[in-house]
């Protein structure tokens, strides 16, 4: 899928389900940024130009499938469609502005050849998923479960959770927050992949 189709999924997506105040000065800041066009990480899953808005879609579409599955039909009663929008898309807001291209010298055939490397280079240093719940609080509202969802989703992974029992807390008490983390995880390793040097 190329940018263009990637961002107007994206856009699709999100216009059909978010209506919260502060949605569209959200947009309108995410318009301003890279998130478009940024990669999802440096090295790993989705390691290319726009793999971080194709990440977002991806979780989204994990996200419903699971929510679907362990709830049914019915699963709107759970989660409303637009707490399930924001989560999704919303999630990894932390790594815009925190790529930049940059090139390294690697051996190619015994010759030394300059390659282009996405470079991280986070200039508000607040976190992972804390700082995508602080980014997306300046332009609306999240909701308890929104915002322990986002700020969870890495889980045994994140750093923070260093005793082991905190993440468990937080799945125990917010059961959406542990299918979003494995919708986040089912699109990371099963539907993106890693683009070689």
């Amino acid at each position: 899928m190329d940018l263009q189709e990637s961002k107007q999924e994206f856009l699709e997506i999100y216009y059909d389900n978010i209506e919260r105040d502060g949605a569209e000065e959200l947009l309108n800041y995410l318009e301003k940024t890279d998130f478009f066009t940024a990669p999802a990480s440096g090295r790993r899953h989705n390691n290319f130009e726009g793999g971080l808005c194709q990440h977002s879609i991806n979780v989204y579409k994990r996200f419903l499938k699971l929510l679907e599955g362990e709830y049914g039909e019915g699963w709107s009663e759970v989660i409303s469609p637009e707490s399930v929008a924001i989560i999704a898309l919303l999630h990894d807001l932390c790594k815009v502005n925190t790529y930049t291209v940059d090139t390294k010298n690697v051996k190619v055939d015994g010759q030394w050849v300059q390659k282009p490397y996405y470079k991280y280079n986070d200039t508000l240093p607040y976190g992972h998923g804390e700082k995508s719940v602080y980014m997306i609080s300046g332009f609306m509202k999240l909701t308890r479960e929104e915002a322990m969802a986002i700020n969870w989703h890495m889980g045994v992974c994140d750093p923070r959770n260093a005793n082991g029992y905190v993440v468990s807390d937080v799945f125990y008490r917010y059961p959406v927050a542990f299918l979003f983390h494995i919708a986040d995880y089912m699109a990371t390793y099963l539907d993106e992949k890693i683009q070689e040097d």
